[in-house]
């Protein structure tokens, strides 16, 4: 039963991880790309509690509702992604008027929304999967300014990011690595910028030949002597949860913790992802 098992689940990685490669609830990105033609869907609601925003001085509950994604395979090897949340709502439980941009948030009762920044990027598998060798790809993204500093839920910059990603399926558990640098403009003085280190280490486990559990470890570090710029802060989450696949649509749900001061204490998500083809490729 065990041996049935196992090898229902290492199926089951094989076929369907590579069509859901974007790996919602995790932020760690997989090299593999969704497939030429085809169109990811993915939604869900995120409860964020005791989230910091040091540039503005709020501090709160925060419901993303919903966050978004979609995902256009390109190529084989090449897909274009585009994420955010369409509305943000943060119940504010404390303000810090010293905060570098607190002057400017206009919010003035117990709660402030805005849409959340977009995230735009191209991932790119460059290497396949063989029995002696993980996946590798590369992901270039940048972060646009939806959000305002005027809500408080903003900073107003655009920021760079290139990430090399490595995954490996061992048995029934899918082992995936992302590592990479992150420039990080200064809300409050354009011309700084800093440097950070992003990383991600995840793992799916095959329970079924449709249920998995999850998990990851996922942040960036400031690389900055001097300290962290506003904004710029180290961030880091610590997620747990699962997935339930039926045919091309997976439904899930996580819970994360914060690592930092400035993390949430505490916050869950569950979503769905839709996968389907959608146009041809030349």
């Amino acid at each position: 039963m065990s041996l049935r098992l196992d090898l229902a689940a290492i199926v089951c990685l094989l076929f369907v991880t590579p069509v859901f490669a974007q790996q919602r609830p995790l932020i760690t990105e997989d090299p593999e790309v969704i497939g030429a033609g085809r169109i990811l869907i993915e939604g869900g609601i995120d409860f964020a509690h005791d989230i910091e925003y040091p540039v503005s001085g709020l501090t709160g509950d925060l419901w993303s509702i919903p966050t978004v994604g979609f995902s256009f395979g390109l190529s084989s090897i090449a897909e274009f992604q585009i994420d955010g949340a369409v509305f943000n709502h943060l119940s504010i439980t404390s303000r810090n008027p010293r905060a570098p941009l607190a002057s400017l948030v206009t919010a003035t009762g117990s709660s402030t929304n805005d849409s959340g920044d977009a995230i735009v990027a191209t991932k790119i598998r460059l290497f396949t999967e063989t029995d002696h060798r993980p996946a590798f790809g590369l992901r270039f993204a940048t972060k646009l300014p939806n959000a305002s500093n005027e809500s408080g839920l903003g900073l107003d910059t655009m920021d760079f990011f290139v990430t090399v990603l490595a995954a490996k399926t061992i048995q029934s558990i899918r082992l995936v690595g992302n590592i990479g640098a992150g420039i990080l403009t200064d809300p409050t003085f354009g011309s700084r910028q800093n440097d950070v280190l992003v990383y991600g280490v995840s793992f799916a486990r095959a329970l079924t030949s449709q249920a998995e559990l999850v998990g990851e470890l996922v942040g960036r570090a400031s690389t900055r002597a001097a300290g962290p710029l506003p904004g710029t802060e180290s961030r880091g989450l610590m997620k747990f949860g699962g997935r339930y696949t039926r045919g091309t649509i997976r439904l899930d749900s996580a819970v994360f913790f914060g690592l930092t001061t400035v993390d949430p204490t505490v916050g869950f998500t569950v979503g769905f992802t839709y996968v389907f083809n959608a146009f041809r490729v030349p």
